[in-house]
């Protein structure tokens, strides 16, 4: 069976009615697809205190079960479900949505926080199967479970969707142009699906990380200023859902370095070496 195929068959469920299946104390409902650590983990934590029930899916299944562990034994109650889940599977993407909001009785946000950085290794250095794996989680990982999520939101006329981009993707580098390109893409992405659902009621966060203290952050190349905690992170995004943002920077500081960058001429810019 194609995706398209798959997309198309898989009956999409109705928000404005859901299904009455709900093993889990209906309360505000999410999900957060990445989820196993870094920030996708400390803003599970984040939601999950300030009183969500939440689907967490991950590849590191053990992780994952882990981090429910805690939530559901912190809040003395389920409050937290795992779904192992590997995000380059999009056809399994409908129909685990579908499954995961009859489970939750509804669906008020889905955060898509999955993300892989290959840094090639030097500005003269080549690697397009690094490059493609990036643009498969996360760009196509992304457009995989937030199309099927929008189309829900649109008809519920109600909801939220947050995506990862980064600090990375408001403009080409000579460092890493695959991760680049991948978070470009999630921007504009998002951008469209904003300008599709702000009629409807549906709010859409971008989220542009700078440094974040995760796995990831031991890839980078260079130096890594301003560098923050998840935590720091899970906040920003928290506040930013709760006043239904449309773009954060975070820490807020990079908003500033990122207008000064995105307005060097390209005649300069093309010589730096960043």
């Amino acid at each position: 069976m194609t995706s398209q195929s798959f997309f198309n068959e898989v009956p999409l469920p109705d928000l404005a009615n859901p299904a009455p299946s709900t093993p889990l104390t209906p309360r505000r409902r999410g999900i957060i697809v990445g989820a196993s650590e870094g920030i996708g983990a400390a803003l599970a934590r984040k939601l999950a205190q300030e009183g969500y029930v939440l689907a967490l899916l991950g590849r590191q299944k053990k992780k994952l079960t882990a981090l429910c562990g805690e939530i559901n034994q912190s809040a003395g109650e389920a409050r937290a479900i795992p779904h192992p889940h590997d995000v380059t599977q999009y056809d399994e993407a409908p129909e685990l949505l579908r499954k995961i909001v009859a489970d939750l009785g509804g669906l008020d946000v889905i955060v898509f926080m999955a993300g892989v950085n290959y840094p090639p290794g030097g500005a003269d250095k080549y690697n397009f199967e690094n490059d493609r794996k990036m643009v498969e989680v996360n760009l196509l990982g992304a457009m995989a479970w937030l199309t099927p999520a929008a189309e829900m939101f649109q008809n519920a006329k109600a909801g939220q969707i947050v995506g990862i981009g980064s600090v990375a993707g408001d403009r080409g580098r000579v460092g890493n142009p695959g991760y680049n390109t991948s978070k470009a893409g999630v921007h504009t992405y998002l951008e469209a699906l904003r300008n599709r659902l702000t009629r409807h009621g549906v709010n859409v966060l971008t989220v542009k990380p700078g440094f974040v203290k995760t796995e990831m952050l031991k890839a980078a190349q260079g130096a890594t200023p301003f560098a923050i905690e998840p935590e720091k992170a899970a906040n920003d995004i928290y506040n930013a859902m709760r006043r239904r943002k449309q773009t954060i920077y975070t820490p807020s500081l990079w908003r500033y370095v990122m207008f000064v960058i995105q307005h060097i001429p390209s005649f300069i810019f093309r010589r730096l070496s960043f």
